[in-house]
């Protein structure tokens, strides 16, 4: 088989491409490079830049490089920007899927594996997040994911494509440095960017019904997220046209901004205190994800913890960036 990873270039889309290979699958890429690098390919990696809006493009990639199956990582993804720029997440997200889509289905492309999102739960009061935790995102960019997996569900069934829909929850760590996150929008490289310009981290909202006042998040290891990929693509070429899979991605277990403050303080070395900001809108107390399902039909675990996420990300960011003042 030969996988077209749309999105490769960037910093998930990257570690699954290097997994894939690594594995002998055969990759070609599909990137606009808007935030990905294509430095970050593994060697001889055939990369073509271009817009999955621009249907000839994803024709001339699909034809030229006998693609069998699909991995879609390509989309926007930041919550806040989705809120002030709805219409651009929905034409980049939606539109861009239904283009691709539309292609692979006369393509005859037969195995579709879809980039979701935990984001598509929005704030369930539930101990673990089941699959059949009711969906109900609380932004443009949850909405997207969600209209995105009936999309390519329904496609799967209409047209003989065997599916998969993967709901990742928080993404962290590199596998080396050079496939390190260079974006400042998640946790811990907001963490590391505070510590970096001498300026304490912040911690917002520290008055949630959790033991230590902050929210709870599942993390999982980039590392561990391009494994559980490679497992489900390959799940899918057993399964007949037009079955789907839809599976939660984490570790099960949460941990909590506070705990992860101090963790980060341990790994950098740095003892500033965080200071404590109010909430920000949307933000679940807890959100953990049962691996229950993805364990029964991949057979698939997460490896690596959450300090190894933390100490890979570190010297990611170190290669990166200037080191931080001593204090």
């Amino acid at each position: 088989m030969t996988w077209l990873i749309t999105g490769g270039a960037g910093y998930i889309g990257a570690h699954v491409a290097h997994a894939m290979v690594a594995a002998g699958e055969r990759v070609v890429v599909l990137d606009d490079l808007s935030t990905g690098f294509a430095e970050r390919l593994p060697d001889g990696v055939p990369l073509v830049r271009g817009s999955l809006l621009d249907r000839a493009a994803v024709d001339r990639v699909l034809a030229g490089h006998e693609v069998t199956g699909v991995v879609h990582l390509a989309a926007k993804k930041q919550v806040g920007e989705s809120v002030e720029q709805p219409l651009r997440y929905y034409r980049e997200n939606l539109h861009g899927l239904t283009v691709l889509l539309e292609a692979v289905a006369e393509a005859k492309v037969g195995r579709f594996l879809f980039s979701s999102s935990a984001a598509v739960y929005g704030v369930p009061d539930v101990e673990l997040i089941t699959e059949r935790t009711p969906a109900a995102p609380i932004s443009p960019y949850g909405e997207t994911k969600l209209a995105g997996e009936w999309l390519v569900r329904a496609a799967g069934r209409a047209h003989g494509i065997s599916t998969g829909c993967l709901r990742y929850f928080n993404v962290a760590g590199t596998a080396r440095p050079e496939l390190a996150d260079v974006g400042v929008f998640n946790i811990i490289p907001m963490f590391f960017e505070r510590i970096s310009r001498g300026e304490a981290p912040r911690i917002f909202g520290a008055d949630y019904p959790t033991p230590d006042g902050t929210c709870i998040r599942d993390y999982i290891h980039v590392a561990d997220l391009a494994e559980a990929h490679l497992a489900a693509a390959r799940h899918l070429t057993g399964l007949p046209g037009g079955a789907d899979l839809t599976v939660n991605i984490g570790r099960g277990e949460g941990v909590s901004v506070r705990e992860l403050a101090e963790l980060v303080a341990e790994v950098t070395g740095d003892r500033t205190e965080p200071v404590v900001q109010g909430r920000r809108p949307g933000d679940a107390a807890r959100a953990v994800a049962s691996v229950e399902l993805i364990t029964q039909e991949l057979g698939w675990r997460a490896r690596r913890d959450v300090r190894a996420m933390v100490e890979s990300a570190w010297a990611g960011w170190l290669s990166h960036h200037p080191a931080p003042p001593v204090r």
